[in-house]
């Protein structure tokens, strides 16, 4: 991962209703919800949910699948890990000075 992808996908999260929706797949597990049920438990306008949808689908931290008429969204984890492992890879390694000033 490098920064670029990291940064987008970390911006999806930084919307609270995204977040909401994220967290609410990450409670309903590796079944997912689908779109009306997110929508049931989170009140959100079907148009503005598929808003939200879309922006975690394209940052790939949400999975939807097409199950007849249906359609049911699960959490990524695995980009979710990615992403915070791409955070912490440099944990306490030091940081190099800067040059001198003067």
């Amino acid at each position: 991962m490098d920064e670029i992808l990291a940064s987008e996908t970390l911006s999806a999260l930084g919307n609270a209703k995204r977040l909401q929706v994220f967290r609410l797949l990450v409670q309903a597990g590796h079944d997912g919800l689908t779109v009306g049920e997110i929508q049931s438990q989170l009140g959100i306008p079907a148009s503005t949910l598929a808003h939200h949808l879309s922006a975690l689908v394209k940052t790939d931290l949400v999975l939807q699948d097409k199950h007849g008429r249906e359609v049911v969204c699960t959490a990524k984890y695995e980009t979710l890990d990615l992403v915070f492992t791409f955070v912490k890879d440099q944990c306490c390694v030091g940081v190099e000075p800067l040059g001198q000033v003067g």
